[in-house]
Order: C-alpha cells, then sequence, then structure tokens
C-alpha cells in the first residue's frame, strides 16, 4: 500500500515543487506559464492529500479512537492543517500556501512508512517455510499389501504409509514395519542419524537415510509435532510484533506539546486583541510540527544500515532487531550447523598394526557404495589424505549394524557396536584406551572388522567450526554470556562446549524445550540473541529479543529470524553488535535534531519572541523545516564509514 502510493504520489508532487514561487526562488528559474498553470498546486495538492495522505488519516482517526496518539495522528493532523491552510490561501483567506511542503511531507512520510513495512509477513513466511519440509503426497499401503498414492491431507489416523529410502515421513507415527537410520536434525536437532525399529515413534518430516518403513499414522495435521512447532512460531512473532518503535514516542510527545501550545497561542493573541494574529500564528504552529525530519530519523538509519550490513554478510530483516542487538548480553547459541559444521568427519584413528591410513582406505572402500553420513565422511577423509581406495564387491548394508564388502578376496565390515556384540569381536587392549576417550565425549566410533578379528576403529565428530573460538572469545570480551543449546547427547555438548569456553549448556533439548530455554534465559533478566539454522531452532529465534540465523540454514529458521548471517560464519555476531551500537547512535541524534528542532521551532512560530519584535513566518518555518531534514539525512549518511571490518579482525 505505502509502495503505490508513495511512487504515485511522488509523480505528482513533482510538478507542484516545479511551480512553487519558493522553489522558483531559490533555484533561480521560471517555470513555464500557461492557462490553467495557477491550478496545479491546489489540483495536484487535493489529488495527493486524498490519495497519498489516506494512510496517515485513517491511522489518525484509530489512534484518536484508541486514545493513544502517536505518529500517524501527529502526521494526520500536520497535513490536515496544512491543506487547510493551503486551500484557504489559494482562494484569497490566508496568508501562506504551502502546497508543495504539504506535498513533500506526504511523499516523504510515505517512502518512511514504506521502509517501515517491508518487514511484515514474516509469520507468514516461516509458516510456508515449514510447512514445505512435508511431502505433497504419501504413499498409504492397503490391507491387501497394495501401494496407493495419496495427498497427505487425506491420510487419517491408522492408516499405514511407506517411506522409501531417502523419501520424508509424511505424519508422526509408529514402525510397524522395518528399520532404517533416520535424520531427525530438521527437527530435533541431533547431528547424528538415529536409528528406528519397530514400535518406535517417528516424527513428520524426518528423513528415512537408508532403508525402507511401515509407519502407521498416529497424528495428522495439527496433532503433529511439526505442527505444534508452527504454532510456536506464529504466537512468538506475535507477541513480537507488539513492539512500540522510539519514534512513535516522540511523535506522541510532539503531538501534545504542539496541540498544548497552539491552544495557547489562540488564547494569548485573543487577549492581545489581535484575533488575526491567533489564527495565523496557532496554523504555523501546527504546520512546523509536521515531522518531516522525525518521520525520516529511524527509517533512514535502517534503510542505510541494512545496506551496509548486507555488503557485510548481515542481512536485517526486522528493524526492531538491529536496535535490539546493541543491549543483548546472553547469546544462545545452536550447537549444530552453527558453532559446527553439522556434518561428520573423522576425528581419529586407531589401526591394531599401526597404520592408519592403510586402515581408513579399507574402511573407504567398504562404505564407497553407502549414502550414509558417516560413510561419506570416511570416504571424505580417505580423500582428503590422498590415500589409494581398493575396489570392493559384493556390498551389502546390514540395517542398524553397519555395512560390508569382499575387498581382495577378504570379507571386511565396518559398523558400530551393534555389529561389534553381534560379531562377539573384543575391542583390542592397545585400542581399548582411546576407544573409551572417544566414547567419553560423545563421538559416533566405528569398527572395521574382518575374518582375523578387529583391524580398527574411526572416530567421528561433528566438526567444530573454526571460527567459532573467535567468536565465542569476542563476545567474552564484550561482557556477554554465552550459552549453547543443542538435541545432543549431554558428553557431545559438554565436550564442545569445553573446547570453546563456553559458559552454559543446554544438551539433549527437544525443539519445544528450546523455546523455554530462551524464556528461561529471559526471566532471569537477560537480553537474548538466540542464534541457529534449523528448524527446530525456529520458535526460539522468533520468541528470542533478537533471533538470528545462518543463512546456509533452513528457511523456516530464516524467516523467523531478525537477523540473518549470509555466511556460516559465529563472528558475525559480532559485527552485528557494533553495526546495532553505531546505527542506535544515529537514530538517536537524529530524533534528538527532529523533535528538537520542532520543540524550539514552535514557541517562535506562536509568537514567544513578538515582544522583542521577533515572528517566525510561516514560509520561514517551513523552510527551516525542510533544512531540519536535510540535516537529519546527512547525519544519516555518516553511518556508512562505520568500519565493521575492525570488529571482525578483532575476533579473528
Amino acid at each position: 500500500m505505502f509502495r503505490d502510493r508513495f511512487w504515485l504520489s511522488l509523480v505528482l508532487t513533482l510538478p507542484v515543487i516545479a511551480y512553487a514561487d519558493m522553489i522558483q526562488m531559490w533555484l533561480g528559474y521560471t517555470a513555464p506559464a500557461f492557462p490553467g498553470a495557477s491550478l496545479i498546486a491546489p489540483v495536484l495538492g487535493t489529488a495527493i492529500f486524498a490519495y497519498g495522505g489516506w494512510p496517515f488519516l485513517v491511522g489518525a482517526v484509530a489512534e484518536i479512537r484508541d486514545r493513544a496518539p502517536g505518529m500517524m495522528l501527529l502526521i494526520g493532523m500536520a497535513i490536515s492543517v496544512a491543506y487547510v491552510a493551503s486551500l484557504a490561501a489559494s482562494i484569497g483567506l490566508f496568508e501562506v500556501e504551502v502546497w508543495w511542503e504539504l506535498s513533500l511531507l506526504i511523499v516523504i512520510m510515505l517512502l518512511g512508512h514504506w521502509m517501515e513495512m517491508r518487514a511484515i509477513g514474516q509469520a507468514q513466511g516461516a509458516l510456508a517455510a515449514l510447512a514445505e519440509l512435508l511431502p505433497d503426497e504419501a504413499e498409504r499401503v492397503l490391507p491387501d499389501g497394495t501401494v496407493t498414492t495419496v495427498r497427505i491431507s487425506d491420510l487419517s489416523v491408522g492408516d499405514v504409509v511407506l517411506v522409501r529410502p531417502g523419501g520424508r515421513v509424511p505424519a508422526d507415527g509408529t514402525i510397524v514395519d522395518g528399520s532404517a537410520d533416520l535424520d531427525e536434525s530438521m527437527l530435533t536437532g541431533e547431528s547424528t542419524p538415529v536409528t528406528r525399529g519397530e514400535g518406535e515413534r517417528v516424527v513428520a518430516a524426518s528423513v528415512s537415510t537408508d532403508s525402507s518403513l511401515r509407519v502407521r499414522v498416529d497424528a495428522v495435521g495439527d496433532d503433529t509435532a511439526l505442527a505444534g512447532i508452527q504454532r510456536l512460531v506464529a504466537e512468538a512473532q506475535e507477541s513480537k510484533s507488539r513492539t512500540q518503535l522510539l519514534a512513535d514516542r516522540a511523535a506522541a510527545l510532539l503531538f501534545y506539546v504542539a496541540v498544548a501550545v497552539a491552544a495557547v497561542t489562540v488564547l494569548a493573541w485573543v487577549l492581545l486583541g489581535d484575533p488575526d494574529a491567533a489564527l495565523v500564528r496557532s496554523v504555523t504552529v501546527l504546520i512546523i510540527a509536521c515531522p518531516h525530519a522525525l518521520g525520516l530519523a529511524i527509517p533512514l538509519v535502517t534503510s542505510i544500515s541494512t545496506a551496509k550490513s548486507a555488503r557485510n554478510g548481515i542481512l536485517v530483516k526486522d528493524r526492531l532487531a538491529l536496535e535490539r542487538m546493541r543491549d543483548v548480553d546472553a547469546v544462545l547459541f545452536d550447537k549444530t550447523g552453527t558453532l559446527t559444521e553439522g556434518q561428520h568427519a573423522v576425528t581419529g584413528v586407531a589401526a591394531v598394526d599401526g597404520d592408519e591410513d592403510g586402515l581408513v582406505a579399507l574402511a573407504a572402500a567398504v562404505e564407497s557404495d553407502s549414502e550414509h553420513p558417516l560413510a561419506r565422511a570416511i570416504v571424505a577423509d580417505a580423500a582428503q589424505r590422498g590415500v589409494t581406495v581398493p575396489a570392493a564387491g559384493t556390498f551389502r548394508a546390514m540395517t542398524g549394524r553397519g555395512v560390508e564388502a569382499t575387498i581382495d578376496g577378504r570379507q571386511v565390515s565396518v559398523g558400530g557396536p551393534a555389529l561389534l556384540r553381534e560379531s562377539g569381536v573384543r575391542i583390542p587392549e592397545e585400542l581399548g584406551e582411546r576407544v573409551a576417550a572417544w566414547q567419553s565425549r560423545g563421538s559416533a566410533v566405528l569398527y572395521v572388522l574382518s575374518g582375523e578379528g578387529m583391524l580398527g576403529a574411526l572416530a567421528l565428530e561433528d566438526q567444530v567450526r573454526a571460527e567459532s573460538r573467535a567468536a565465542v572469545a569476542a563476545l567474552h570480551r564484550l561482557g556477554i554470556t554465552v550459552a549453547m543449546v543443542t538435541g545432543d547427547a549431554t558428553q557431545v555438548a559438554e565436550a564442545v562446549a569445553a573446547d570453546l569456553g563456553i559458559d552454559e549448556v543446554f544438551a539433549e533439548v527437544l525443539p519445544e524445550d528450546k523455546d523455554s530455554v530462551v524464556a528461561d534465559l529471559q526471566r532471569r533478566g537477560h537480553i537474548v540473541a538466540m542464534v541457529g539454522d534449523g528448524v527446530n531452532d525456529a520458535p526460539a529465534l522468533a520468541r528470542a529479543d533478537v533471533g538470528i540465523a545462518i543463512g546456509a540454514g533452513t528457511d523456516v529458521a530464516i524467516e523467523s529470524a531478525g537477523i540473518v548471517l549470509a555466511s556460516d560464519d559465529p563472528r558475525a555476531v559480532v559485527a552485528a553488535r557494533t553495526l546495532s551500537a553505531a546505527s542506535y547512535r544515529k537514530m538517536i541524534q537524529n530524533l534528538w535534531w527532529a523533535a528538537g528542532y520542532n520543540l524550539a521551532a514552535i514557541p517562535l512560530a506562536a509568537g514567544a519572541l513578538a515582544w522583542a519584535g521577533f515572528v517566525l513566518p510561516m514560509a520561514v518555518g517551513a523552510v527551516l523545516m525542510s533544512l531540519s531534514t536535510v540535516v537529519v539525512a546527512l547525519n544519516a549518511q555518516l553511518l556508512r564509514r562505520v568500519d565493521l571490518r575492525p570488529g571482525r579482525a578483532a575476533v579473528g
């Protein structure tokens, strides 16, 4: 609405400004004369007032009805007084017409509100991103065993659905046939796929990585876990939308001041016996109260800071989030995909014969045909080491245990504790201490076995980002408490926290509890910034005072956050704080200048110095009002000189 009205009002305003006597005098030109040229300002000015000013007039009425004066009422009062005064001047009933000021005021206000309203619709975007995690269709297994494709909306509790390898579970349910490793990271934050078998529950949107499943549907629609997360996101974003803007508070103050001074002005000049001056002076007061500069004080700074942050990899979606960032005293990081890479890597190798490269090559040969995330990590490690991976044949996946293949005539298998128990092989004494250390950290340990027994073991962990340690240290230097929340096991979380020097750890946390963790920190008096990238982070991102999403994360996390980091570098959180402080400083300076000008000019317009022979003319007041807008605009431009790189370098 504001965008469309801005562009049309701008087009109509250009002729009004071009034919304004004052503008022609300033710029030293004479506009072409033609019959009816004198009607350009009244006709176009009326159209601008009716069309461009309509949202502000409606908003003013709403604020009057709610008894909560703010920017809309101040703008509505100002443009109404300016319109009536200009119309009266055009027909010879008043002293000065301010058509061009009226038109320019409306255009500037439309531009400011357009900037402010671009963030509207975040909740719809977040909920849409959540819904997209679910497949559109499901394969329903009929009583006779045949499979038919149906829409998700047609599923009912009790239906049995087939989930193929690589497919998403369409609804919450219980496995009735089969077992598979399920990737639930989008919902639980658990970085390692979880093995689920018959009788165990699965949640909608989780992915079967390696095998087919038959799932009996237990919950559909609004009863699913995913729908619960949707509700949390919607509620959190709704609660945040009630935040009041600082400019509105300034506008409310200015409204009361302007109305009070105008009333006193009328009374004073009438008592002095000059009713004509009472009318002129009071109208001048109300027109000078037009919040030209005030309307741009915050939106212009926000626009510049948003553009500047984008060039530094910080995307500001919610202007209030950037303003609040300067007050944050606790940063809550999600672990997986934020402080860590979100992908497993081989972190330890122990070979019975001491040949670690040979063990990795052998394991990579067995895992080369597997699509399991841990298998891909082993193959990637072999490539990084530059070892030659031998050819493998007769590959076979052993669900829940591991994989096996034939290499150079001998059978080699790779798997976890279940494979070890089934084979009856014991961990050699020389490997026991290292394996125990890996397990105490929560590492995923895979064993390489052959006919002669155990050949060795590999430890795999979700890799900590190289920049995470520096980011945590920089936040500590700023006096900020750093916490971490994750769905991973306690020992995994504590190992990462110890590496990074994190103050507080929340481990084995369910999606709804992540939201509760933020609420708990807030109840303790903290102003919380939440940094995450997964669907399970969305409610916490929305509930936090500032939600910061890693740009490589899911769409819903990005939609739920106020700030999005385009890269995976958590050090950008420090840069965001630097920008927040600089932006807020400019906002306050602009507000003081904008409101300060009005508060200083209003008494002069009322005739406070008339006893000394000075009365601020309406035209001069209008000019000064425009100059105050220029000052605010120039001051906002100084924000471009703030260098965010030292903040990044300081933590690098």
